[in-house]
């Protein structure tokens, strides 16, 4: 019989630390290179590893998310198992307290736990909706079956100073979880280490295991119930097999060698790098990959467009990325990422920018290093990113490293 597995994204966090992008949007749904936004990058990965029962579970300003995902991720309705399902926070348990919101990722998934037993699943793939990395799963799954695990942890080695924010691992020789700390502060870490190994919130649990560990668990968690803090150093305790999976290994169809790139776009600034990452010439994190493609809602968008080719009045990009319907009209992009819609005027100059859809940069207008949010009208002769006074008294964010965000249908 086929194993039935069924996936999982939790899509419904807040992201407070990529405000203000994240002000009418869910962290999952904010636009990313280009054409994407960040969940499409959880979902390709379930698709491309056949794996095509999916729920998003949403909570948190879930609209946008809501409308890509029905207007570009949608099966027919032939086959019943090949769906992509909407999850909204529906407080579906704890009658006895009155309405709860969900209390964290195990929670979430608690939650939703008669989703598991209506699917019949074997085995149930939870995973984050915002980070950006490729990832075959079909072979993680091999492996967590082929080691007979209740639970695996997909691992990804990381520098410790820089581990605080993520679930820290300790494993045996035969890579078996023998301990497990939820955003540890470094210096207490045992020895000191200088590299450690992080969780990257991807799980994959066997069904009885889950069922009995999220039971278990909701009963001795008042306040939160979270998988990094609650359930897995639970599952350690208790003696079932929690198994690290090497993110390394994960072998991609059409790349050649480690899969080495997993970034979590969590921070304003990492959100940044993360775009500035694709416009490299040859970028770690491969957007051509005829064997992985990388789907997203489609949109009819006329071609992007160069126009003008006077002296200085010249349309003209170099080392950038751009979407449909682009048209630079006189003005010069440099090592930028621009989504769809966007129009840049004569002599104005765009350089280590991401610019989101439906952007208007006026003649003679000057922005570097920026984010500029969708719907942004910049006049002409305007200064983005120059002047960090001037960008301060205008409102805009400045990030530690000296990004500059504009919020979303700023008028200036």
């Amino acid at each position: 019989m086929k194993t039935r597995v069924l996936g999982m994204i939790l899509a419904g966090g807040q992201g407070t630390r990529l405000f203000p992008l994240t002000r009418k949007r869910a962290k999952p749904a904010v636009p990313f290179g280009s054409k994407y936004r960040i969940i499409d990058f959880a979902l390709n990965n379930f698709i491309n590893s056949e794996i095509y029962s999916i729920n998003v579970i949403t909570q948190f300003k879930a609209q946008s998310l809501t409308e890509h995902i029905q207007r570009g991720w949608r099966f027919g309705t032939f086959l019943s198992d090949y769906f992509i399902t909407l999850v909204p926070a529906q407080m579906y348990r704890y009658e006895e307290l009155g309405p709860v919101w969900y209390r964290g990722t195990a929670d979430a998934v608690y939650q939703n736990l008669h989703l598991v037993e209506n699917f019949d699943a074997d085995y149930v793939a939870v995973f984050s909706g915002d980070h950006i990395y490729k990832m075959n799963i079909a072979h993680m799954l091999d492996v967590h079956r082929d080691t007979r695990a209740d639970v695996t942890i997909a691992s990804f080695p990381m520098p410790a100073a820089e581990s605080k924010r993520f679930g820290v691992m300790s494993v045996d020789d035969r890579g078996r979880v023998t301990d497990f700390l939820e955003k540890p502060d470094p210096s207490t870490l045992p020895g000191n280490p200088t590299t450690v190994l992080t969780s990257m919130g991807n799980y994959i649990f066997s069904r009885r295991a889950l069922e009995e560990l999220l039971e278990l668990g909701v009963r001795e968690e008042a306040n939160s119930f979270d998988f990094g803090k609650d359930t897995l150093p639970r599952a350690i305790i208790d003696g079932y097999n929690v198994m690290a999976y090497d993110f390394h290994r994960n072998p991609i169809p059409g790349q050649a060698g480690p899969n080495t790139y997993w970034r979590d776009v969590g921070t304003l600034d990492a959100y940044y790098e993360a775009n500035m990452d694709l416009v490299s010439v040859t970028p770690e994190f491969d957007l051509y990959n005829p064997e992985w493609p990388l789907r997203t809602a489609s949109e009819f968008s006329a071609p992007a467009k160069f126009v003008h080719e006077a002296a200085e009045r010249r349309g003209q990009a170099f080392n950038s990325l751009m979407a449909g319907d682009v048209i630079i009209s006189g003005g010069t992009v440099r090592d930028s990422v621009l989504g769809r819609h966007v129009r840049t005027h004569s002599y104005s100059l765009v350089e280590g920018a991401v610019v989101l859809d439906h952007v208007e940069i006026g003649r003679h207008a000057h922005v570097r290093r920026a984010i500029i949010d969708k719907n942004v009208v910049v006049p002409p002769g305007a200064r983005i990113g120059v002047d960090p006074e001037e960008d301060l008294a205008r409102g805009f964010t400045i990030t530690e490293n000296g990004v500059v965000v504009v919020p979303k249908s700023y008028t200036f």
